[in-house]
């Protein structure tokens, strides 16, 4: 096992929108292929076609591609283990039905809906089993003759998967260790619909994973329950020796509460649970995204890498390079993991702080344009140097810095009442008269010439610097009062001014 390339697979089902708890499972395969010099399949699990949904499959691709989180081969990559798309394999399912059936490790059976239902009814907790296989309609009950007969008639039927009671069946977990359950416990799994002629994700899975050479799965822990059936099935098929490795993870758990993270909690707490916006074909409904909601994509990487696993230091920025560095499986948590929204708020900050002036100043100039307004890219740039610390989203710059853009038409009434006084306009009028005599405007010696003046003339600092700032950004908030007004310069900070004057007086 250890000679063999590392191969792993994301296999979701193009039923909705990719929920969060995915995105961590494909990054955790992600990062360990990355690690490992191994490749990443993308396969896509459509064999319920009751539950397809248009448009899933093309969202999935554009959410994992938003992340950064890449694929070697799959649907819309290509490969040389195609097809990806487990609805495009059906003879190659069948193939292995029959083998099953041949060697006895299966059976047809051709229950109705109402017949087990009644059979339900009769037996509790009822199981289709070894106990109770005996009593049902299959090909263990009915000759050959009667079993042609049927399937000629064109009868609906399933193969189920003939399980041995008794047998305790070993899972060697990478993350929980040995996991051991009695075969007992276990149904006779259905593998095959012939309504459809579609494999269930039982049989599917261990196909596709044999025959794209798989050696690690690694899904969520909801799938535990499943795996000794899977090592069953290997067996069945002789497939011991190519059996990959198992890691189930943690669940994504509520922020409040108990239970594992669901839509509605993001609904209840406005926070997103899937990467982009989804729009639900079905319904209509209109759901929030990571992306959309102002996330950067490696603060969303970031934040779910630590959900579920830590570095084993104190360390919590990392970039992706660095989490392919230090992830390993066996540091992953055994129990699940709270998913704390207002800490995704946390590293967006911090990653809007890593990011250049110049990077973010191309994330707000859309935004800008939105609003009708042109601007310098340099510039903006600028501006954003003086506030990017107040803020944890690109789109909160916009209150931080509005007034750089637009001249105040209104002025706060609390700062109105608290800062501008009877002598105000005197006072901001002997400013216009020092701020236009000065040969240099940048910060540094304005503000030397502003304050020797108000110290010369024994005015009280706060009360005049605090009106200097509500008439020109208009309330009393903002950075560096001359590190604006040196962005904004000389005749545009005077024309506020004077505005000012002439509106409060």
């Amino acid at each position: 096992m250890s000679e063999r390339k590392v191969r792993v697979r994301f296999a979701p089902s193009p039923t909705g929108a990719l929920h969060i708890g995915g995105v961590r499972t494909a990054l955790y395969n992600y990062l360990f292929a990355r690690q490992h010099g191994g490749d990443m399949i993308f396969r896509i699990e459509d064999t319920d076609s009751q539950r397809f949904v248009p448009g899933a499959e093309a969202y999935i691709i554009e959410s994992l591609e938003w992340l950064g989180i890449k694929f070697d081969e799959g649907v819309s990559y290509g490969g040389e283990y195609g097809p990806y798309r487990q609805s495009e394999r059906k003879e190659i399912y069948r193939k292995y039905v029959d083998r099953l059936l041949e060697n006895g490790k299966a059976y047809i059976a051709f229950d109705t809906p109402e017949e087990l239902d009644a059979k339900r009814q009769e037996v509790s907790n009822f199981q289709y089993d070894a106990s109770t296989r005996m009593q049902m309609r299959n090909s263990l009950t009915l000759s050959k003759d009667e079993v042609n007969a049927l399937i000629a008639e064109g009868k609906q039927y399933v193969v189920r998967f003939k399980i041995e009671p008794g047998e305790d069946i070993q899972v060697n977990d990478l993350i929980r260790g040995e996991v051991v359950i009695n075969s007992s416990v276990l149904d006779d799994k259905v593998l095959y619909k012939s309504a459809d002629n579609l494999p269930t994700y039982h049989l599917a899975n261990i196909v596709d994973d044999h025959l794209m050479e798989v050696s690690h799965v690694i899904r969520g822990e909801e799938w535990l329950p499943s795996a000794p059936l899977h090592v069953l099935l290997y067996r069945a098929f002789g497939w011991e020796d190519t059996m990959p490795r198992f890691a189930h993870l943690p669940l994504l758990l509520k922020p409040d509460g108990k239970g594992k993270l669901s839509k509605r909690d993001g609904d209840r707490l406005g926070f997103p649970v899937f990467p982009l916006e989804w729009h639900d074909p079905k319904t209509g409904e209109v759901s929030s995204g990571y992306r959309e909601s102002g996330y950067l994509p490696e603060a969303v990487v970031n934040f779910l890498a630590l959900l579920g696993w830590n570095p084993g230091n104190d360390q919590e920025i990392m970039s992706m390079d660095e989490l392919v560095r230090l992830f390993s499986l066996e540091k992953c948590s055994k129990s699940g993991a709270k998913f704390d929204y207002e800490k995704g708020k946390w590293f967006n900050h911090k990653y809007i702080q890593l990011k250049s002036d110049e990077e973010l100043a191309d994330l707000f100039l859309p935004l800008l344009a939105e609003k009708g307004i042109t601007a310098d890219k340099s510039v903006v740039a600028r501006i954003i140097s003086l506030v990017k610390g107040r803020v944890s989203f690109v789109k909160e710059l916009w209150d931080q810095t509005a007034f750089f853009f637009i001249a105040p038409d209104t002025y706060e009434e609390k700062s109105v009442k608290k800062r501008w006084k009877e002598e105000t306009p005197a006072q901001m009028t002997e400013l216009i008269d020092i701020l236009e005599s000065l040969p240099d405007f940048t910060s540094a010696p304005a503000e030397k010439e502003v304050l020797t003046w108000i110290e010369g003339k024994g005015y009280h600092l706060g009360n005049v610097m605090n009106a200097f700032r509500l008439a020109v950004v208009g309330e009393c908030k903002g950075p560096h009062m001359f590190d604006i007004t040196e962005i904004m310069g000389k005749d545009e900070t005077i024309s506020r001014i004077r505005k000012a004057i002439e509106r409060l007086s």
